[in-house]
């Protein structure tokens, strides 16, 4: 059976699976198919209205929308897109007079270069997010860290990407992904321990052996292997999918070599070398900054020197709570289970940008997206402190640490950079274009936000970068649609202090 090619054969195929596996989700994924194409339809449209994307050629603000000039002499019609706005209310798009409402669709019609992939991922993103809105849970408080991490059922807020899991049947979303709250079983797969790199503490070894915690769906599909100790890991997954938690014990991160939103995701052999050294490294640079930052350790990290066989163990994000307090990923904030006022917003964005910026100055860029940093709250939801995980994608200056008198630490490769460009744009990038935004929700909010907290931060150059130049944001779109292009891709946001809610300006210049 050839299969599905079109975004309609994509959204049946997988009420057919759910027909078979769980019938009785089936009526709520049907009513949930118009809301998830709207919101992968706004993501989409504002990724094409602020990204660089060389077949649009011109951007033409008009009352209440935006016109989109494109090469071949066609024309894109929408509303008007707020680059910091999380609200998927953009249901219709225009091409040439011709209104689209499935975001796959739109894309296949355009016939761009590398399009018809984008298009299924697309389609896929559409029906995974229907599945999860079905499945989402039930009404409740959270207690740990993970639970929280169960809220995210949209996914990312501004990727159109966001619930793209392709190579996933109906069934193995429901058995693997966080939204749907299953526990996993990852098996720990015996490997000679003379082929294997290790740092760090590692727990699971026998009789000359590594064991190395391996995620189902990898055993399956890539590995294909079945050498197993015949034990397993019960485990709960956490937002990014191949990172689950223990109950009681440290959150693993696995290899997943599947494409998740934009990137195959792997564990690289640098990253393990690199594991024990950066983690020691950053836990000295947190306690410079008078407590309002953790960094949760690697405890241990395990290679059988390839991508995908290889597996981390770090600290939960919950040691550093105390008692009354909770920790809770910055992305479940926008999942309304907490009340957040204009004040509260203020009082967050100060706390992030003060570690961020600080940091920053010290030499360190954090990716702090809302996956990877978390917030301590008090009892009554005070934002306390901040929490950071998963140090694979900082990058660290050697010029700024000199400055101030901090040895660098060894290490090479990708991390280490004294580019002020890729040093603020990793911040600005992951904290304020992502994080701070999808947590106000809106260039309004954002932008009261931001001029709240401001003033009672050290104006630096990186300050007066982040409050007067563009705001540098990850191309999502067009990083999409150039696999040829390795590494990220960025859009220049119009600055939210300066610029209008919504329409860029007319030939925008990205």
């Amino acid at each position: 059976m050839p299969p599905p090619r079109t975004p309609a054969d994509i959204e049946a195929a997988l009420a057919a699976e759910l027909r078979t596996v769980r019938p009785a989700l089936l009526p709520r994924y049907t009513a949930e198919l118009p809301g998830a194409r709207a919101a992968v339809l706004s993501r989409l449209w504002r990724g094409l209205a602020h990204e660089p994307l060389p077949w649009v050629t011109r951007r033409e603000a008009r009352r209440g929308g935006l016109t989109l000039r494109l090469s071949g002499g066609g024309r894109l019609d929408g509303p008007a897109p707020d680059p910091f706005g999380t609200a998927a209310g953009i249901t219709r798009v225009e091409l040439d007079g011709r209104a689209h409402d499935r975001p796959a669709a739109l894309v296949a019609a355009l016939g761009l270069p590398h399009g018809a992939g984008f298009a299924a991922e697309l389609a896929h993103s559409t029906a995974s997010l229907a599945l999860s809105r079905a499945n989402r849970v039930p009404d409740g408080t959270p207690g740990a860290s993970w639970e929280w991490e169960q809220r995210v059922v949209d996914g990312h807020p501004f990727h159109p990407n966001c619930r793209s899991r392709p190579g996933f049947s109906v069934a193995e979303q429901l058995a693997y992904a966080p939204e749907h709250r299953a526990v996993v079983g990852l098996a720990l797969l015996a490997v000679p321990e003379d082929g294997c790199l290790v740092t760090g503490e590692w727990p699971y070894r026998e009789r000359g052996r590594v064991l190395v915690p391996v995620h189902p769906w990898q055993a399956r599909h890539v590995l294909k292997d079945d050498g197993a100790t015949g034990r397993d890991l019960a485990a709960h997954p956490l937002m990014s999918l191949r990172t689950l938690a223990l109950p009681g014990g440290p959150h693993v991160k696995t290899a997943l070599s599947a494409r998740l939103t934009s990137s195959v995701r792997d564990i690289s052999v640098y990253s393990i070398e690199s594991a024990a050294t950066v983690s020691a490294f950053m836990a000295a640079t947190a306690a410079r900054l008078d407590g309002l930052l953790h960094v949760t350790r690697t405890l241990g990290a395990v290679s059988a020197r390839t991508p995908d066989l290889a597996a981390v163990l770090r600290e939960p994000p919950d040691v550093y709570a105390r008692t009354g307090e909770r920790v809770v990923p910055v992305a479940a904030l926008a999942a309304d289970v907490l009340p957040r006022s204009a004040s509260w917003l203020a009082r967050f964005t100060r706390l992030a940008l003060t570690v961020g910026l600080r940091l920053l100055d010290l030499g360190v860029a954090l990716e702090a997206h809302g996956q990877n940093l978390l917030v301590v709250l008090s009892p009554d939801g005070e934002p306390l402190r901040l929490v950071y995980r998963d140090l694979a994608d900082i990058r660290i200056s050697p010029a700024r640490l000199a400055r101030h008198g901090i040895p660098a630490p060894e290490l090479t490769g990708r991390i280490v950079t004294d580019d002020e460009s890729v040093l603020r744009g990793k911040l600005f990038g992951s904290l304020v274009a992502g994080t701070l935004a999808a947590t106000a929700g809106s260039t309004a909010a954002l932008r009261e936000a931001l001029s709240t907290a401001a003033p009672d931060l050290p104006r630096t150059a990186d300050l007066v970068a982040l409050l007067e130049e563009p705001l540098p944001a990850k191309a999502l779109t067009a990083m999409r649609l150039s696999p040829e292009r390795p590494g990220d891709l960025w859009a220049r946001l119009p600055n939210p202090l300066s610029a209008p809610d919504s329409v860029p300006p007319a030939d925008h210049p990205l």
